[in-house]
């Protein structure tokens, strides 16, 4: 078989290309412990696991869904953001659910994206924003995350030629890897800077309930006028941990929700019924839950930190998302050649920070989705392993 020519110049999704490394470092018999995946390692609240089963008992629930999802789950997501954000949404034409937000990612670029456009992108950032651009036959345009600038893009440096080619731009806060966050004064620019391109303005917001501290982490459609230039994507996964369900939403600009719909209609048959049940009684969980749970994740980010300071492993603590986003240790060209050493010496596994895009060399992410023991466990061996460099595998 000859794959499309458009499979030629999209590599293989970095983190499949390390899970085929742990599998071998499995069949080595390496105890290997996961912190690359933020992969939430706790269950959903109760009461979403009862609605599941009871759906799931419901002979009626187990056909054919409609791309566009049920209602009653396009009005739970406007209540939710009406109840967290103050932001007004018209269920029937500026909702849509997702099969998880990474497929919805990727089907906006088809949706707005011809061969010779641009995306802006973060560098650092998730991939499926350029990977979406490049299935599309566009051009992705890297937008630097330094830490100087708080990990915000500078938008003000984007060549004229390339702001007047770009169709679509990628923001991301709290964001994945680095951990920073965007206040509403950052939101209100980048829309007045999509305005003047006439730019769709796309948000990924799944970590804006994963926060600490007593930080609120904002809908850039709380921006007065936002809704006009912006759509936001957002996700059940890390909120509510049922990142396996595969459940999100895009909400806002009422042009790109449709297109977005328009694609859709034509990939997928929609979400299984008893999952969009369970996302209805998710999205209506009682804020403590996430209150409590967020308790944890600060106990083992607590724990990180004081492993990575006392290495030197040069950080800031987050106010949200599940990550620690450090500096590599001296003695390593590469994070890519640091998280091999370390995988294959102690079985702990992190995610190299090039896996994000150039300007993350240098830096490793850590997440805190392991259970809490299984965390402890690998500060230890990472600790050991960076004062000796042990090389006997962990077994």
């Amino acid at each position: 078989m000859k794959p499309a020519r458009r499979l030629l110049d999209i590599p293989s999704y970095p983190f499949a290309r390390l899970s085929a490394l742990v599998a071998q470092a499995q069949g080595r018999g390496i105890d290997v412990i996961r912190l690359d995946i933020g992969n939430p390692d706790l269950p959903p609240a109760p009461a979403v696991l009862d609605t599941l089963c009871r759906s799931v008992g419901n002979a009626s629930h187990h056909g054919y869904s409609h791309h566009r999802g049920l209602r009653e789950l396009r009005q739970a997501i406007a209540d939710y953001y009406q109840r967290r954000f103050g932001v007004t949404l018209d269920p029937e034409t500026q909702v849509i659910p997702l099969l998880g937000s990474k497929e919805g990612i990727v089907h906006m670029a088809q949706a707005v994206l011809d061969p010779g456009d641009v995306a802006l992108v973060p560098d650092p950032g998730y991939a499926p924003y350029a990977m979406g651009a490049a299935l599309a036959g566009a051009e992705s345009y890297p937008l630097p995350l330094l830490p100087e600038r708080g990990f915000l893009p500078d938008l003000n440096a984007v060549p004229e030629d390339i702001a007047s080619g770009a169709r679509l731009l990628w923001l991301n806060y709290p964001n994945n890897p680095t951990g920073a966050t965007a206040d509403l004064d950052f939101f209100a620019d980048a829309l007045d800077f999509a305005r003047r391109h006439d730019i769709l303005l796309c948000h990924d917001a799944p970590y804006c309930d994963v926060t600490y501290n007593g930080y609120i982490a904002p809908s850039i459609l709380q921006i007065p006028g936002a809704i006009d230039t912006a759509i936001e994507f957002n996700s059940l996964s890390k909120t509510y941990n049922m990142a396996g369900w595969r459940v999100g939403m895009a909400v806002g600009n009422t042009e790109a929700v449709s297109a977005l719909g328009q694609v859709k209609s034509n990939v997928d048959s929609g979400i299984f019924r008893p999952v969009q049940d369970a996302a209805i009684t998710a999205l209506s969980t009682n804020f403590n839950w996430i209150v409590a749970r967020n308790q944890v994740y600060e106990e083992r980010l607590r724990c990180v930190f004081a492993t990575l300071q006392s290495l030197g492993m040069a950080t800031t603590p987050p106010q949200a998302t599940l990550y620690a986003w450090a500096r590599v240790p001296a003695g390593w060209e590469t994070a890519e050649s640091f998280a091999r050493d370390l995988l294959d010496h102690t079985g702990v596994v992190v995610a190299p920070g090039s896996f994000f895009g150039p300007a993350g060399e240098g830096y490793v992410r850590l997440s805190v989705t392991a259970p809490t023991r299984q965390l402890q466990e690998a500060m230890k061996r990472l600790q050991s392993f960076v004062h000796e460099h042990d090389t006997v595998p962990y077994r």
